[in-house]
């Protein structure tokens, strides 16, 4: 087992650089100047010059990979060319409100797709599963962004429900910045009305990012739980005289949860990029309208340095669906 934790470490190291050169050289083929963006079309040649020496814009590419990669290698991710702020302290201020969005997407996904496919399995054919399974498929059709809106439209504009875009509501302070992570910043605290304000905030995003998850989360759990339910052990339990729930729960489910377990770990990384468009229309500051914006302006510091933090969080998520196994499959060896 620790030999197959440090490969697979070892393996984001290999996976870091791999997407560093890609990324690197690709944003700089791309047309257009950052310079330009950034000072505007009326900028003096001087002021063009120094521009292009202070962030190194002056140099060969391969040079100035090589100087990234060595700030990089010190913790440095360079000066954003956009907000003219370290990347990293950028990376660190917008990530949170990513973090906590889809965390509270995910946890959604995992709360109310694998009951449903749980039910939709031992009810097969009947109401029940037949609600669910369109539930679904109109959760893996629907556009994120087009589910945004109408719910904002509904349970904001019309019901007036749930609060409108946004963290917080204005005129409310923000707790002290402890871990960044609104929710548990409002709990250090002890603000509780920031804390409920924070949370009907983050309901209609949490739960347009999380259709989706929670579709095919339902769905795969429904497939899984259909093949389990027609295994011999299944059939020895109910002969036993087990109850319905303790089989169900108890014996089938748990060996269900291993496809189960890949999609909710890969749909955390689609939670994280989907985060863009829910970003966008719920003007959550997060990492995706963060994103958004640096490649627009074509801020190429910034761009390594959000493909650099996805390239890290992919392989950490599957390390940990990898070890989860063992909970779920004794059998399940690592070598």
């Amino acid at each position: 087992m620790g030999r197959y934790i440090v490969r697979r470490v070892l393996f984001i190291g290999v996976v870091l650089f791999g997407v560093s050169v890609l990324t690197f050289f690709v944003s700089h083929i791309v047309p257009g100047d950052p310079v330009v963006v950034a000072l505007g079309e009326h900028a003096r040649e001087d002021q063009i010059r120094d521009f292009r020496h202070k962030y190194g814009l002056d140099r060969p590419v391969v040079v100035q990979y090589v100087i990234y990669m060595n700030g990089l290698f010190h913790g440095d991710l360079g000066i954003s060319i956009r907000t003219r702020r370290p990347v990293l302290d950028d990376l660190r201020d917008f990530f949170p409100a990513t973090a906590e969005l889809a965390s509270a997407a995910w946890a959604t996904a995992f709360v109310i797709g694998i009951p449903a496919g749980v039910l939709s399995a031992v009810y097969k054919d009947r109401l029940l599963d037949h609600v669910v399974r369109i539930v679904a498929l109109v959760g893996a059709s629907v556009p994120i962004f087009w589910l945004g809106l109408v719910m904002l439209g509904v349970f904001y504009y019309r019901l007036r429900w749930l609060p409108g875009p946004g963290r917080l509501d204005v005129f409310l302070a923000q707790p002290h910045a402890v871990t960044r992570l609104l929710l548990v910043d409002s709990v250090i605290a002890g603000d509780w009305s920031t804390l409920a304000n924070a949370t009907a905030h983050l309901i209609l995003p949490a739960l347009a990012l999380g259709y989706f998850s929670t579709a095919l989360v339902a769905r795969m759990t429904r497939s899984a739980m259909l093949e389990v339910l027609g295994q011999d052990y299944v059939r020895t339990a109910y002969a036993k005289g087990l109850t319905a729930r303790r089989v169900v729960l108890l014996h089938a489910l748990k060996n269900a949860m291993i496809p189960t377990l890949t999609i909710i770990g890969i749909s955390f990384g689609s939670l994280l990029s989907g985060a863009v468009l829910t970003e966008t229309i719920f003007a959550w500051p997060g990492l995706g309208r963060y994103a958004t914006a640096s490649a627009v302006s074509l801020d190429f510091p910034a761009v390594m340095g959000v493909t650099l933090l996805a390239a890290v969080i992919y392989p950490i998520v599957n390390l940990v669906v990898d070890l989860a196994y063992l909970f779920f499959d004794p059998r399940v060896r690592y070598a």
